[in-house]
């Protein structure tokens, strides 16, 4: 799962990070099978009226595909990591975010929330991701969706 050798920037690795080809399985506690058809997107907080979406309506806010480069804070890291979701940038089309807001909190199933300023959420590489690799996204990373957030270390991109 490792790689090392000239084939990749060492530029691009922080020191200290392993460089792996997969994708890591790293969460505290259980899995979570969530079924598609009960799963909801909820906006809430310093905006004008809440929103929530289901999958579908998720769905239909136009996926796009990302590149992008992955640190984790455990030591290892990602290079040019596959993803396709919806750009968070793509939920403004749906709220209306008042001025006074600063931050995102997210809220995942477990009780796990991660906190994150409002610039970074709303960053242009940052994505509700579905699918990682051309495949959807396994329960053991997040399925039916996960954060992504890559330009902060992964512990910000919360799975479920």
């Amino acid at each position: 799962m490792t790689t090392s050798g000239a084939n990749y920037n060492k530029n691009r690795v922080p020191p200290g990070q392993t460089l792996v080809s997969g994708l890591p399985v790293l969460h505290y506690g259980s899995t979570w099978n969530v079924d598609k058809t009960n799963w909801t997107l909820k906006l809430f907080g310093l905006i004008k009226d809440e929103v929530e979406l289901s999958f579908e309506d998720f769905l239909k806010l136009r996926e796009s595909k990302l590149h992008c480069d992955i640190h984790c804070v455990t030591g290892w890291s990602r290079l040019d990591a596959p993803w396709e979701g919806i750009k968070t940038t793509k939920l403004k089309e749906v709220i209306n975010i008042l001025p006074s807001a600063k931050f995102v909190l997210v809220h995942a199933l477990g009780n796990f929330t991660t906190n994150l300023p409002i610039d970074e959420f709303f960053d242009d590489d940052a994505m509700l991701a579905t699918k990682f690799e051309g495949e959807p996204i396994t329960p053991e990373h997040g399925a039916p969706v996960r954060l992504v957030v890559p330009k902060l270390y992964f512990w910000k991109s919360a799975k479920w």
